[in-house]
């Protein structure tokens, strides 16, 4: 009942739309997509704008009696692959999968790529399009090769002025594809991310690509997408290098991370981060991570432990809870630091964050000020004691067990996290 045909990035339609449209009763798209298409005098004319008054037009058409023994024939034309962050997700949700005849076209994001004379097999794309651009922002900081499918206010403005103020913006290029398959009108625009920023964009951009041009050429692939995850997690302490004792043992970690949750698109901090091994572990799960470690070695360590894993963390730093006003909000926090400052930088990352704090600390003193700081800041709020002993060997090919230090663990949960879980 309802052709869908994918004009690609081109203007002429498809050869095979022609056939399509000749025998329509209703054609749907966008203006440009009307004017350049040879329509039936007899067919009724929607150009898109909102999707739900046109769902509902279509939805009303379909039922109207057909004047021949055919049924109503409705076509949607739409840019690209309509299959991909297209319009085919929510004519299937409408009036189901089965009614559906698709004819992709080429999408842009498969078109920028091709102009650059790149493979995307390992791209990782998203959408920004009514959408928070903070997503996408949070994956263009940690994949090497990234496109981004812009819309009103999360164009390459937006993007670049979020990527300028992170001290990797260096190492990345955007790639400004505007007009894509026009002809003359087409460009592709390599810029900084403070170049992407001062400029005015207006609306032809089709996609905006993210590179680290040093990374962009990977190994043979046989799965598309960005690298699996890690194997494992919860490293062993000699994965990292870190002073005096000065880490988060396995066990601690291993719990921090099932309540932190780090995902692709989530941006964490990580304060007091000492060695960062919270913070390289949350990047190898995929999210953006800024790690703040008062000292200036310790910052070089938490780089050093980053490049040792191949993943990036943004080190800051600063002493919190003041230097926090110059970070991105996070998603997520884990605090294994702060001393008697504790109680302020607990209420001033449960005021930000989006979703939890995690809070890690030896001291018993401190426990009840930081559950009275995340209860206050409206979180629910959890913990436990973590008082684990490991083999450890003895003369005579026989082991012990090791007690390590115990460790107090809260963590505060986002109530509307809990019930809704943070879309993406």
């Amino acid at each position: 009942m309802i052709t869908v045909v994918g004009t690609g990035t081109g203007a002429p339609l498809p050869p095979d739309a022609e056939a399509e449209l000749a025998g329509a009763t209703l054609v749907v798209g966008a203006r440009r997509h009307l004017a350049a298409a040879r329509l039936p005098d007899t067919a009724e004319r929607i150009t898109l704008g909102p999707l739900p008054p046109a769902l509902d037009a279509i939805e009303q058409h379909l039922k109207k009696p057909a004047h021949h023994a055919d049924q109503q024939r409705v076509v949607v034309l739409a840019s690209g692959d309509p299959g991909f962050f297209g319009i085919v997700r929510a004519l299937a949700e409408r009036f189901g999968a089965h009614t559906l005849d698709v004819r992709p076209g080429v999408s842009s994001v498969a078109t920028a790529f091709a102009r650059l004379g790149l493979t995307w097999d390992d791209a990782v794309v998203v959408s920004a399009h009514g959408r928070d651009p903070r997503t996408a922002v949070n994956v263009c900081r940690v994949h090497p090769k990234v496109a981004v499918l812009t819309g009103p206010g999360a164009g390459p403005a937006e993007l670049g002025a979020a990527l300028q103020s992170q001290s990797q913006s260096s190492e990345r290029v955007l790639v400004v594809a505007s007009a894509l398959g026009s002809g003359p009108d087409e460009r592709v625009e390599r810029v900084t991310p403070a170049e992407a920023a001062a400029r005015e964009w207006g609306t032809a951009v089709s996609v905006v690509l993210c590179l680290d041009e040093s990374r962009i050429l990977s190994p043979v692939r046989t799965i598309a997408g960005p690298p699996a995850g890690p194997s494992q997690w919860a490293l062993d302490e000699g994965e990292f290098t870190y002073r005096d004792s000065m880490i988060s043992k396995f066990e601690v970690r291993a719990l921090a991370l099932a309540r932190l949750g780090p995902r692709l698109g989530d941006h964490v901090w990580d304060i007091g981060a000492g060695s960062g091994s919270v913070a390289v572990e949350c990047a190898r799960l995929g999210a953006a991570v800024t790690a703040v470690e008062k000292s200036g070695d310790g910052v070089e360590r938490v780089r050093a432990n980053a490049a040792a894993h191949g993943v990036h963390v943004t080190a800051v730093q600063g002493v919190a809870p003041a230097v926090l006003s110059e970070l991105p909000d996070p998603d997520a926090v884990f605090i294994g630091g702060g001393g008697r400052e504790l109680p302020a930088i607990v209420t001033d990352c449960a005021r930000r964050a989006r979703r939890s704090v995690v809070v890690a600390m030896a001291a018993l003193d401190r426990v009840p000020a930081t559950r009275e700081a995340l209860l206050a800041a409206g979180f629910g709020c959890d913990g436990v004691l973590l008082q684990s002993s490991r083999l450890a060997p003895l003369p005579g090919d026989v082991t012990r067990l090791a007690a390590t230090n115990p460790v107090f663990l809260l963590w505060g949960v986002r109530p509307q996290a809990r019930t809704e879980g943070v879309t993406q």
